[in-house]
């Protein structure tokens, strides 16, 4: 396997409705590499924000088929990480990294 870089296991914050009302309860959303684990995505978020990580969840979403126009279309699964930040912290994804 090839070493990724720091920057290369985080691939961009998710900013839904859901991850939205998430920010509320200290919980950021991010898109991740698949190859990425629970333990590189702490460190990394730790090192890249400056904050101090609590918890870690990750969901894996498959590849799918929708029926698009009457045509069939494969939408592609990705992995996502729920970082929970220890409280009275924050993360500000406006500014960009």
């Amino acid at each position: 396997m090839e070493k990724l870089h720091l920057y290369d296991k985080i691939i961009s914050p998710l900013l839904t409705e859901k991850s939205t009302n998430l920010s509320g309860l200290n919980k950021i959303v991010f898109k991740v590499h698949k190859n990425a684990n629970k333990k590189n995505i702490k460190s990394n978020i730790e090192k890249i924000f400056k904050v101090n990580v609590t918890k870690v969840n990750i969901i894996n979403k498959q590849n799918r088929t929708k029926l698009t126009r009457g045509r069939k279309v494969k939408i592609s699964g990705f992995k996502k990480a729920i970082i929970t930040l220890k409280k009275g912290q924050s993360i500000d994804l406006t500014t960009g990294i």
